[in-house]
């Protein structure tokens, strides 16, 4: 079976404070769209940027795809969890996403595979793991727990082939080892970590 999907939007972001409770951090989070063609290199997209290179960011984590069909999901948990904090909708690049995706979630997607667009080939290195920041964005504790018990986590990707990519462009996904899915990963991560 040839898997396949595209990218509906790119987003790119600066580095700006973000309030957390009493305490003032640094993040990338909010992400704009980009309207043309984007450079993509070692370290990710042009214009982009990651607060804390320890966690996010440098080759094996250069971009960050979330399936489009999550952030429906992630504004029903956000309006039932902290429906008195905020009241704007989740866009494309709310959660920190490069790439806003169409066409697969993280039971398709395993490590290891390749995604071939026109000039850009990117890899599958992880997933996403949710984080204190992530939890201040969604505005209530619980928004990394629901990350991981969800698997609505979306995808690291490196990139072995830099080249322009533009929203719109569609990718065929070349199957690595298939041996452990994004959701799996996520949910191994996440016991390794609570031990």
């Amino acid at each position: 079976m040839l898997l396949s999907g595209r990218v509906l939007s790119i987003q790119v972001g600066r580095v700006r404070p973000l309030q957390v409770g009493e305490r003032k951090l640094m993040s990338a989070m909010g992400k704009s769209a980009v309207h043309g063609a984007v450079s993509v290199g070692p370290l990710g997209l042009a214009g982009d940027e990651q607060a804390d290179l320890s966690v996010h960011g440098g080759l094996s984590k250069a971009v960050y795809a979330l399936p489009f069909e999550h952030l429906a999901w992630w504004q029903a948990q956000r309006q039932a969890k902290a429906a008195l904090l905020f009241d704007e909708t989740l866009v494309p690049g709310s959660l920190g996403e490069n790439l806003s995706l169409q066409g697969l979630t993280e039971d398709q997607v395993f490590i290891g595979d390749t995604w071939h667009f026109a000039h850009v080939v990117l890899r599958v290195t992880e997933p996403r793991q949710p984080c204190s920041k992530f939890n201040a964005v969604m505005g209530y504790d619980q928004a990394g727990r629901d990350m991981v018990q969800s698997g609505r986590c979306g995808f690291y990707l490196a990139v072995d082939t830099p080249g322009p990519l533009s929203a719109g462009e569609t990718f065929v996904v070349q199957a690595g080892e298939r041996a452990i899915s994004m959701a799996d990963a996520l949910r191994h991560k996440a016991r390794k970590h609570l031990r």
